[in-house]
């Protein structure tokens, strides 16, 4: 048990964690009580099997939060960088969490950092699920990722919130997003309010992100302004074809009629991006949006994206 008022085991999520027996073969379930925790929070890799679940069962109450961005300065010298940013760094298999927040509340406006990404939850691990769990953030809210170029890392998102505004999900990792709501932040632009996704799924891997189910809303009051994603391919690595596909969602106005668009010289379409009957105002189908086939549609769904090679499947 952690709280904040020293009632539990812990007044901190990382002492905890701390606490947990390196390479446990059982699940160790570290539950929270109400309170913002400001602190940076490291999962290892040698501590699979570790849940975090908020006490009230309301994902508000519970707040982890912390606001290094990539160009904050480190004590020692030099900056974070993007991966360093990471509020909550999941690098341990079979992570769970339920009804908390994870947050990056670095402030854009008080500083003029040349690299301003600040990721809320780096994760590095494989077999994640996350229920009922708030992502806030800006730039590169949640940076869904795996433990290498040749690691698949899978994550099951089911009823979550993520909010941001530039490529605020993005990686290489696989990940379903389940009956989520997807919001962008407002950037204050009539024509660009951001990119929802930046996928760098690699070649070899034919399941990156997968929104099913998912409402997509915005705080922007520009509609036709935002982009549901483009490629990213880290250090120029031609191997890293994103692969994308929202299906069964309702988008908002805000989501643009040709919605995915290039990245540092690299063209969308050569990205694995396509849509599949989704609905409402900003889902209006054109040219520039690849729609999957009905033959097409039943190799994406979560059991497919999750299965891998040991048939996991943390879907109720």
């Amino acid at each position: 048990m952690v709280a904040p008022d020293g009632s539990g085991d812990f007044t901190s999520v990382q002492a905890a964690v701390d606490a947990v027996p390196v390479g446990n073969a059982s699940r160790y379930t570290i539950t929270i009580r109400p309170g913002t925790y400001r602190e940076t929070v490291t999962v290892p890799a040698g501590k699979p099997y570790v849940s975090f679940v908020g006490s009230t069962g309301n994902g508000r109450d519970v707040v982890i939060v912390y606001d290094n961005a990539s160009g904050t300065p480190k004590p020692g010298g030099g900056t974070y960088g993007t991966s360093g940013s990471a509020s909550v760094t999941i690098d341990g298999n079979d992570f769970t969490a339920r009804h908390l927040t994870f947050a990056n509340d670095f402030d854009e406006a008080a500083h003029d950092y040349s690299a301003e990404q600040a990721v809320a939850v780096l994760t590095r691990a494989d077999r994640l699920v996350f229920d009922d769990v708030r992502f806030l953030g800006n730039q590169d809210t949640l940076y869904h990722n795996s433990a290498s170029v040749d690691a698949v890392g899978r994550a099951y998102f089911r009823d979550c919130y993520v909010e941001g505004d530039v490529d605020f999900i993005f990686g290489r990792g696989t990940g379903v997003f389940d009956g989520c709501e997807i919001r962008s932040l407002d950037r204050g632009s009539t024509s660009n309010n951001g990119y929802v996704t930046a996928a760098s799924t690699m070649i070899a891997n034919p399941y990156g992100l997968l929104f099913t189910g998912c409402t997509l809303t915005t705080d922007a009051a520009a509609a036709q302004s935002v982009h549901l994603g483009r490629p990213w391919h880290p250090s120029g690595d031609v191997n890293a074809i994103g692969q994308v596909v929202f299906r069964d969602s309702v988008l908002g106005a805000h989501v643009k009629d040709s919605p995915w668009i290039d990245m540092s010289g690299f063209s969308w379409r050569d990205a694995r991006f396509a849509e599949y009957r989704n609905s409402g105002p900003g889902s209006t189908v054109t040219a520039d949006r690849p729609q999957l086939t009905d033959e097409q549609a039943p190799t994406h769904t979560p059991q497919r994206y999750l299965a891998g090679t040991d048939g996991w499947n943390p879907i109720p």
